[in-house]
């Protein structure tokens, strides 16, 4: 190579140097300049953010009141940003929708506040990349841009749980062995629970949280999958060893408690005809947060009774001696299982209401019930009043069906006429031996519609709630159709007094009695329809989730004894003659002592019989958690399940 060459190839070299350097500076600048807007970038957007959690996580609202500006400007300050010199602070209230391509979009409306937007802007001195390309492009050169950040933050949908619960506070030892009776008998076996036992079930909580956990693990379901988990089979004994697991591992729950709950599961049917859905109705998208609540033992295993009945096609039973009475049977049958407690968005909720079929409720129910008491009377014979004024029928009616009917029948009797003549009739009469009390009960329910969530002071669920209907029925009714869903019940005429005859020889005795022969005056009760209604409940101030429910009774419109009894009232009595005789309407010629006889009857019953029905009715409905208009309503509501976030 010539030193010639070598000379030039230096001075290209240097010169490539110089460029290479000088675009290094150039590149340095722009990452330098770049870095700084970058940087104010993200403080702009840290601002945005801070801002737009903090007015919605304190529930900030636009319009006529802008506390959500208030919160923002404030968090801002904090945070270094300060309004006014070039620093702008915009708030807009708005809502949510995601739309087809599964993007979160912002609508602002200044009336909602389910989202809240902020955007910081702030002025800096505009880039050299801009400033070049401006110079070199023929633009106006301008010595600051604006920057900006957009935020988008929501808090957690509300979410409202209502409850619906046996107005029992306490057991004592007379509704303990009914408790017994009734929880046994849907269960299909026997309890001995003493009312210590009872009231022990009523003291003690169940975290449900907790229950449902301890169910997927029983039921091997993936933890936290509750959807899955509440359409998954399960059997009466399953439910109830959840609880007692539960109990255990916390420890709270005293050792008797425990073994009590024991023996329900013993006897509770162990086949999957259920699923955990029919008991508690949980919305989809609960937060998990929202099932950190306590549900009564006792309203939990009586739900599952209920619930494991109505699956059974064979009533629970039982039998009964009351002094006094006598032989008392029930037969009770679950028609529609109870809900034992909802959780969902009460938004969603009040919206679901204005659809056909209504969607997203937040739903709760007592149990529909049909139940059959059966009453042996023989106290009725006992009644002064009652039996004198049979005897005082007795002749006029033997007289005027002797006369109807053609019979030969003697009123009085006399062993020696009949020893010398031949051997005579006589009339037997005889009183109402028992009746049938026929009880339909309609489940009471409860659903959300409406809730306010502007403060936390005014904050309040609306709430309504239908009282369940009783057709209540007396007379004669047939077992086997008493529970039928397909059969509409029959309810007969009762024999009040059977005209029977007897056969005498004087001193050798009479015969058999034979019923009917002289025909029967009938006791007929119509059906009456008692209690029913609906009414709105405003709770207020309403309890937040994971705390006791706040519960709110419904004022009482009935008592089923007392119905019952207004009921008996407009008895009517009517003769029907014996099987063949067709002489037409009622004896009149004992009409006046029909009326006496009635009355009597009916003051007997409110005197002997709204003692045995106070026991038997209202607090067999009690212990099935079903009081017509007497239901206890419980509610939770909580407007931000958890802290705000940022959605856009």
């Amino acid at each position: 190579m010539s030193p010639r060459f070598g000379s030039r190839q230096r001075g290209a070299i240097g010169l490539m140097a110089a460029g290479t350097l000088a675009l290094a500076l150039v590149f340095t600048l722009l990452a330098v300049d770049s870095g700084r807007l970058y940087l104010e970038k993200r403080k702009l957007q840290s601002v945005a953010d801070t801002s737009a959690l903090e007015a919605a996580g304190l529930g900030g609202q636009c319009g006529t009141n802008t506390t959500a500006s208030a919160y923002a400007t404030q968090n801002a300050a904090r945070n270094g940003f300060v309004v006014g010199n070039g620093n702008t602070l915009a708030v807009t209230c708005g809502t949510l929708a995601t739309n087809a391509l599964n993007t979160r979009v912002f609508s602002a409306d200044a009336t909602k506040s389910d989202a809240i937007r902020v955007v910081a802007s702030r002025t800096v001195l505009t880039s050299i990349a801009n400033g070049l390309w401006n110079l070199f492009s023929g633009a106006p050169i301008t010595p600051q841009i604006n920057l900006s950040a957009t935020a988008v933050a929501a808090t957690p949908p509300p979410v409202a749980q209502l409850s619906i619960r046996s107005s029992l506070a306490s057991v004592d030892s007379g509704k303990s062995p009914l408790l017994n009776l009734v929880i046994g008998n849907l269960l299909g076996g026997n309890l001995s629970l003493t009312a210590a036992g009872w009231n022990g079930l009523l003291q003690t909580n169940v975290n449900l949280l907790s229950y449902l956990d301890q169910l997927a693990i029983n039921l091997n379901v993936k933890a936290g999958d509750y959807d899955a988990l509440l359409s998954t089979a399960v059997s009466a004994t399953q439910l109830i060893d959840a609880a007692v697991k539960v109990l255990q591992k916390n420890g709270a729950a005293a050792t008797a408690v425990i073994n009590d709950v024991i023996s329900i599961q013993a006897i509770a049917p162990n086949s999957k005809l259920l699923t955990v859905g029919d008991l508690i109705d949980i919305a989809t998208g609960t937060p998990t947060a929202a099932l950190n609540s306590n549900v009564q033992l006792f309203q939990l295993l009586e739900a599952v009774a209920q619930l494991s009945s109505s699956k059974n096609a064979v009533s629970a039973a039982a039998q009964l001696n009351i002094p006094l009475v006598g032989n008392v049977s029930i037969q009770t049958k679950v028609i529609e299982p109870p809900q034992l407690s909802a959780i969902g968005n009460p938004l969603l909720a009040k919206e679901g209401l204005k659809k056909s079929p209504p969607t997203d409720q937040i739903f709760v129910r007592t149990a529909q019930v049909r139940t059959l008491v059966s009453v042996q009377l023989p106290v009725l014979n006992g009644i002064n009043g009652l039996t004198s004024a049979v005897s005082a029928i007795t002749t006029p009616v033997t007289g005027v069906v002797n006369n109807l009917l053609h019979l030969n029948l003697v009123s009085l009797l006399d062993p020696l006429l009949c020893l010398i003549v031949k051997p005579c009739d006589h009339t037997d009469v005889q009183l109402l031996s028992g009746l049938d009390i026929y009880i339909e009960v309609a489940s009471a329910r409860s659903y959300v519609k409406d809730f306010n969530c502007a403060s936390s002071a005014a904050k309040s669920l609306t709430v309504r709630v239908e009282t369940a209907v009783a057709d209540v029925s007396v007379g004669k009714v047939d077992p086997a159709k008493a529970f039928s869903s397909a059969t509409i019940v029959d309810v007969e005429p009762v024999a009040l007094i059977d005209i029977g005859v007897q056969t005498c020889k004087g001193i050798f005795g009479c015969g058999p009695r034979k019923a009917g022969v002289g025909g029967s005056l009938l006791l007929t009760v119509g059906h009456a329809e008692l209690g029913g209604g609906g009414q709105d409940l405003l709770i207020s101030p309403v309890n937040d989730m994971n705390l006791v429910p706040t519960y709110k009774p419904v004022p009482p419109t009935t008592e089923v004894v007392k119905g019952l009894v207004n009921t008996l009232g407009a008895v009517q009595v009517s003769y029907a003659p014996p099987p063949g005789s067709t002489p037409s309407g009622i004896l009149p010629a004992v009409s006046g002592l029909l009326t006496t006889i009635t009355n009597t009857l009916v003051a007997a019953i409110k005197n002997v019989l709204s003692p045995v029905l106070d026991l038997i009715v209202d607090t067999l409905l009690s212990a099935l958690g079903i009081n017509l208009g007497n239901a206890e309503v419980g509610a939770n509501l909580t407007c931000h399940m958890g802290r705000a976030y940022l959605v856009i």
